[in-house]
């Protein structure tokens, strides 16, 4: 598995986020059988940051904590079955991965809702980038019963990796 991250801020966490992102978005895709190699990229951003990205992609001015931008149109939430047709659209040529998609994280949001839910830095930046690779495998919350199911699996996410709310 291959993931970039970059971070555009000055930010420093008492974890290595790096480190971290490959942890959440390992556990996450053993949690959805993904069976491929995937490539995952991260931004790291400030509140402007998010919110320009926000403003650019989604047409809403206004900061967020994390965006997500899938690559894979999944019929059925995380069926990694990909005809075809698909595939070149999907994979990598040269590596064979899974282009996933793409995750942007205000590290102000972490920080900020961390302190406001009573929680770590780091269980909050893990909940985000565990919120966010269910979305890349084709998860939403726009429903209560979606948001339930999206809820347990965060949840077993974090706690299959010992991050808990302390």
């Amino acid at each position: 598995m291959t993931f970039y991250v970059e971070n555009e801020t000055e930010s420093v966490f008492s974890f290595d986020p790096e480190t971290l992102v490959k942890e959440v978005a390992e556990a996450s895709l053993l949690e959805e059988n993904c069976p491929y190699e995937v490539q995952l990229n991260v931004i790291l951003t400030d509140n402007e940051g998010i919110r320009r990205f926000n403003r650019e992609y989604r047409g809403i001015d206004k900061e967020t904590d994390v965006l997500s931008f899938p690559n894979v149109d999944f019929a059925t939430e995380a069926d990694f079955v990909i005809s075809e047709e698909k595939e070149a659209d999907y994979f990598d040529p040269d590596t064979g991965e899974l282009l996933l998609g793409d995750i942007i994280l205000s590290v102000d949001r972490v920080k900020e809702q961390a302190v406001s839910f009573g929680h770590s830095e780091k269980r909050e930046f893990a909940f985000l980038v565990a919120h966010s690779m269910l979305h890349l495998c084709g998860y939403d919350h726009m429903e209560d019963i979606q948001a339930k199911v999206m809820e347990e699996k965060q949840e077993a996410i974090l706690a299959g990796l010992g991050i808990t709310r302390e």
